[in-house]
């Protein structure tokens, strides 16, 4: 996938679209498009900067929900 053009993941029933920015490999941008938020997300470095299996990504995400305040909708 290039890095300029975002995809779709989905992850236990939540989607996200998945960047990653020019010059920056090895980084991600992921917006929560099934969130309360449509802005909300997140986003993460590799070290060293390499790209991400779609394992490791799915793992992230799942960290990042795990965060979530069920009644907010956003990490407290």
């Amino acid at each position: 996938m290039p890095a300029n053009e975002p995809w779709r993941m989905s992850v236990d029933g939540e989607e996200f679209e998945v960047g990653q920015p020019d010059g920056r490999p090895g980084s991600y941008d992921l917006t929560w498009l099934t969130g309360p938020d449509p802005q909300y997300g997140f986003g993460f470095s590799t070290h060293p900067p390499v790209q991400c299996g779609r394992e490791q990504l799915e793992e992230s995400i799942r960290e990042f929900l795990s965060q979530v305040d069920p009644d907010t909708g956003h990490i407290e």
